[in-house]
C-alpha cells in the first residue's frame, strides 16, 4: 500500500509514491517534462492557470500508476506541498475567477509596504511576525482595488495547495500554516488576523475553513476520482507550503534544527519556539507544519538568498568549461580564499536579507597576470557559501541557535568546497539527504497517526547520503570570509 505525495511548483508538478510500511520511495515523476509557462501581462507580474496545475497533477498520477502497475485502491492517502504565497480566487461554483497571482509576482509590494507603515511596524512584528509585504493578503487587496468586478464575485480565496485539495474533494479549506504564509494569521491572539482584514477591507467570510495540517482534511469525491484516478474516499492527510514541507522532508521540526536548500536560489529555514521578531524586514516567519493553537510555538524563520546557484550556472554558461564537475575540479586546485579573488553573487534581483537592495554580481581583485578561470570557479563557490554564512549571522541575531543543519542533495551541496566552507564557518555539521518535496509530502500523509519518531527514522534509514563536518582549523576560511564581507560592506555603503 502507498501514499501519494504532490509538489505543486511554479515550473512543474512532481508526484511521488512511498510505501506506507517502510517509508521507502517507489518512484517520482514530473509533469510537464518541460517547464510550465507564466503569464506576465506587465513587468513584474507572474500568473498561472490553476486548472493547468490540476491537469498536470492528473497526468502525473496516471504516469505513476502505469509505471509501477498500481491500482487506485492501493493509494491510501495524499499529501500536498505547494508553491507558497500564491492567490487563487473562486466563485460559489468553485470556478477560478482569474489566473493565480503566484509567489514571484511583485505587483502588491507597495500595497504591503503601505499597510506596514499605516498599521505600524511593532504591531505587524508582534501579531503577524512579518510585514504584510507582497504576500497573499496584499495580493487579495490588490484585486479588490484594481479588479472590483472580480472581487465582488469571490466566494473564497485559496492558496495553490488548497485549490488542488479542493479539486480532489470539492471541499474548500486551508491550514494555520497556510494562512500564516499569506499573512492572515495573528500569532498573538492565535486566530485569523481580523485587524489586517479590516485594514484591507476584506470580508472575513472569504477565509476558508481551517483544518489541521496533519489529519483527515477531506476525502476524494466521485468527480475527483474520475479526473485524477485516485479512488473516491481516499483521504487528504497533509498540506503545506514548499519551504515548510522541505523542512519536514529533512526531519526538521524542533528548535535549533535548520533546513537548507542550495538550488537556483538558497534558503535557510530555521525552527524556533519564540515569537520574538527582530529581523522582520529581512527574515520571514511562518507557522511551521507542527504549529498548533495553544501549544508551544513552532515557528519557521525563512531566510532567502536569491543570488546562489544561479551565479554558478551563469559561470558554467559563460566560461570555457563543459560541466559543473569540471568547474569543481578547477576550483579544487585553488587554495582557500581564491588568492584574493572575491565574487559577490547577488545578481538575481533585490536581496531581502540585504534590505531589498539590488547590488548585482561583483567580481573583484582579479590580477590579469596571475588569476584564471579556476580562481573564478573557487571564488564563486566561496562567495555563494559566504552569503549563506552571512544569512546565518542574521538568523542568529534573530534568536536562532542552530544545533543541526540538514540539506537536500542538490546543486550546491554536491560541491565539497561549498559545503565544507559553510559547515566550517558556521561551526555546525551539515547532514545531506537524498529526498524531494514530493517524497516528503507522501511520507507526511502518515503523520496523521502522530508517529513523528518513525517518520524521522524512515528519512535517516532511506535518505541519508553523508555528513560534512566542520574543519577544526578555520583560520583560512575566516580570513577569506572577512575579506569577502569587507567588499560587501563597501558596496552596501555606496547603495545608501
Amino acid at each position: 500500500m502507498y501514499y501519494l505525495g504532490l509538489d505543486i511548483g511554479s515550473s512543474s508538478i512532481k508526484a511521488a509514491l512511498v510505501e506506507i510500511a517502510s517509508g521507502k520511495s517507489v518512484g517520482v515523476v514530473q509533469e510537464p517534462e518541460k517547464e510550465m509557462g507564466m503569464f506576465a501581462q506587465k513587468n513584474g507580474w507572474a500568473e498561472q492557470k490553476p486548472d493547468e496545475w490540476w491537469q498536470h497533477v492528473c497526468n502525473a498520477i496516471q504516469r505513476l500508476k502505469k509505471q509501477h502497475n498500481i491500482s487506485r485502491t492501493q493509494i491510501k492517502g495524499i499529501g500536498i506541498s505547494y508553491q507558497m504565497h500564491g492567490l487563487v480566487v473562486v466563485d460559489k461554483a468553485g470556478k477560478p475567477l482569474r489566473k493565480s497571482i503566484i509567489w514571484c509576482d511583485s505587483r502588491a509590494v507597495e500595497t504591503g509596504n503601505k499597510a506596514f507603515a499605516e498599521i505600524g511596524e511593532d504591531t505587524c512584528a508582534s501579531h503577524l511576525l512579518n510585514s504584510p509585504s507582497n504576500f497573499t493578503a496584499s495580493k487579495l487587496k490588490w484585486v479588490k482595488e484594481n479588479e472590483p468586478d472580480i472581487y465582488k464575485n469571490i466566494y473564497k480565496f485559496m492558496l495553490p495547495g488548497d485549490y488542488i485539495a479542493y479539486k480532489f474533494s470539492n471541499n474548500i479549506n486551508t491550514t494555520i500554516s497556510g494562512l500564516s504564509e499569506g499573512i492572515f494569521w495573528d500569532f498573538k491572539k492565535d486566530e485569523v488576523a481580523d485587524f489586517l482584514l479590516e485594514h484591507y477591507g476584506i470580508d472575513k467570510a472569504l477565509v476558508p475553513d481551517i483544518v489541521d495540517t496533519f489529519g483527515e482534511q477531506s476525502l476524494v469525491d466521485a468527480t475527483g476520482e474520475a479526473e485524477s484516478g485516485i479512488a473516491a474516499g481516499t483521504p487528504i492527510y497533509y498540506r503545506a507550503g514548499d519551504q515548510p514541507n522541505n523542512a519536514l522532508s529533512l526531519n526538521v521540526f524542533n528548535p535549533g534544527e535548520v533546513a537548507a536548500t542550495g538550488g537556483t536560489s538558497g534558503v535557510f529555514y530555521a525552527v524556533t519556539d519564540s515569537l520574538s521578531v527582530k529581523e522582520s524586514a529581512r527574515v520571514n516567519n511562518f507557522a511551521h507544519v507542527n504549529y498548533s493553537k495553544g501549544a508551544e510555538a513552532r515557528i519557521g524563520k525563512l531566510l532567502c538568498i536569491n543570488g546562489a546557484g544561479i551565479q554558478y550556472r551563469w559561470l558554467l554558461n559563460n566560461l570555457a568549461v563543459g560541466s559543473y564537475e569540471e568547474m569543481n575540479n578547477l576550483a579544487s586546485e585553488i587554495p582557500v580564499g581564491s588568492d584574493g579573488v572575491c565574487v559577490i553573487p547577488f545578481g538575481n534581483g533585490a536581496e531581502r536579507m540585504l534590505n531589498n537592495k539590488e547590488i548585482g554580481t561583483r567580481i573583484v581583485n582579479i590580477n590579469l597576470n596571475n588569476h584564471h578561470k579556476g580562481h573564478m570557479c573557487r571564488a564563486a563557490l566561496e562567495g555563494i557559501a559566504f552569503s549563506f554564512v552571512y544569512g546565518m549571522e542574521i538568523l542568529k541575531s534573530d534568536g536562532i541557535k542552530p544545533t543541526v543543519i540538514r540539506a537536500g542533495n542538490d546543486n550546491l551541496f554536491r560541491s565539497e568546497i561549498f559545503a565544507n566552507t559553510v559547515a566550517t564557518l558556521i561551526e555546525q555539521e551539515i547532514e545531506i539527504y537524498n529526498t524531494t518535496g514530493a517524497i516528503g509530502a507522501a511520507r507526511a500523509a502518515n503523520l496523521h497517526k502522530g508517529d513523528f519518531e518513525n517518520f524521522g527514522k524512515a528519512i535517516i534509514d532511506n535518505d541519508h547520503v553523508m555528513t560534512f563536518m566542520p574543519f577544526k582549523d578555520k583560520t583560512a576560511y575566516q580570513k577569506a570570509y572577512e575579506n569577502w564581507k569587507t567588499e560587501l560592506e563597501i558596496i552596501l555603503n555606496t547603495k545608501k
